[in-house]
């Protein structure tokens, strides 16, 4: 994650602050998810049964691209440099708008919201992010995302 000064932090609230790299769904990576949460709906893991559905083929669990947060923020959330540790603090907000088709790629763009003190050596970061499917004009979802960072 990007080390930035507090002062330069406060600077960037309200501002696009970038985007991750690409990140890869494809089928096995699915396969994985449905395997690691118990959800095996036809839709994510039976090429031929989702062929006759609307979507034309397997697509991605909303939570799969949702837990894939995590490693997008790693490219771009911001940090101060004084962290000694960054833990997840929830959601506020989470819209699944467009399904991923297995085999697409996915990136999250991120815009800093707020940062408030939420206690002595404490600061709650809002990041609203969009995770974007490459060559898609509508977006997978977006969600308004919380970070506690402990300085």
């Amino acid at each position: 994650m990007p080390i930035a000064s507090l002062d330069s932090i406060r600077a960037a609230i309200g501002t696009d602050i970038g985007a991750s790299d690409w990140i890869g769904v494809p089928q096995d990576r699915i396969d994985q998810f449905a395997e690691a949460t118990e959800d095996r709906q036809f839709i994510h893991i039976d090429p031929a049964m989702a062929a006759q559905t609307p979507f034309g083929g397997t697509i991605a669990h909303g939570f799969l691209s949702l837990s894939l947060l995590s490693r997008m923020g790693a490219d771009v959330m911001l940090l101060p440099e004084t962290t000694k540790m960054a833990v997840n603090y929830g959601l506020d907000r989470v819209r699944f708008l467009a399904p991923v088709k297995a085999g697409s790629k996915v990136r999250g763009r991120f815009v800093l919201k707020d940062m408030t003190e939420k206690g002595p050596g404490q600061l709650l970061m809002t990041f609203a992010v969009t995770v974007e499917i490459e060559g898609e004009e509508k977006p997978a979802l977006l969600a308004d995302w919380l970070g506690l960072i402990i300085t």
